[in-house]
């Protein structure tokens, strides 16, 4: 049995760790545990999950699968929780994350060298912790796979699939889910996106992360001197 653990907090971007999830599950022999600080329930614009299992009660697991959001910062900022995910991704066969989750993975001192992926907004952020930032949807360094942004959590989780179980297996489950993206628009990265949709979204976000940055090179000059 394979066991994947997902860390969750308040704020983060739920389809980050919800497609992966349903990916996951449709393998009978991986168990996916989605755990909290304390087994505490958290919330996600405006969405509430509960019944977590504890955190820093999960003494190990095969994958550590760390998704992103706006709440990524706060999560970053706690020292439990970073301690946490440090202590299973030591027990872990792969660390993975999707979208700004590979921050945390940089916070908790593990991308140092390695090369990573994160949503474009949130990329050249990954730097700072030493990780070398590649655009693209999965990005595979050894034994880190991390996804980019939001729904390449999808495709992280058949990547992951395929390396824990095999290709025919990860393409079962495609079909089965019938995973077959056609987007109407041709906006989904910013190297696509027209560009005055791109200034709409850089300035909506602008908002969104004021501090962001300053933040993020706070945590990382702390991971620095461990």
């Amino acid at each position: 049995m394979t066991v994947v653990v997902i860390p969750v907090y308040n704020e983060v971007t739920q389809l980050d760790f919800t497609a992966p999830h349903q990916f996951l599950t449709m393998i009978p022999d991986i168990t996916v545990v989605v755990a909290s600080i304390g087994g505490t329930p958290v919330t996600s614009s405006g969405l509430s999950f509960d019944k977590l299992a504890d955190l820093e009660a999960i003494e190990r697991c095969d994958v550590i699968c760390v998704p992103g959001g706006l709440g990524c910062i706060d999560a970053m900022e706690d020292s439990r929780f970073l301690s946490a995910v440090r202590r299973l991704a030591g027990t872990a066969t792969y660390l993975t994350s999707v979208c700004s989750g590979s921050l945390i993975l940089g916070a908790a001192g593990l991308l140092k060298g390695r090369r990573a992926a994160s949503h474009w907004a949130w990329l050249d952020m990954l730097s700072a912790f030493g990780a070398t930032p590649e655009k693209a949807r999965v990005v595979r360094d050894e034994n880190i796979i991390t996804g980019g942004g939001v729904t390449a959590g999808a495709d992280f989780a058949l990547t992951l699939i395929s390396e824990l179980r095999g290709a025919d297996a990860a393409q079962c489950v495609q079909l089965a889910l019938e995973y077959a993206p056609a987007p109407p628009f041709d906006a989904g990265n910013a190297d696509t996106a027209p560009t005055h949709i791109r200034y709409m979204v850089i300035g909506q976000l602008a908002e969104l992360m004021k501090d962001t940055r300053q933040r993020i090179e706070s945590v990382a000059s702390r991971t620095g001197e461990r």
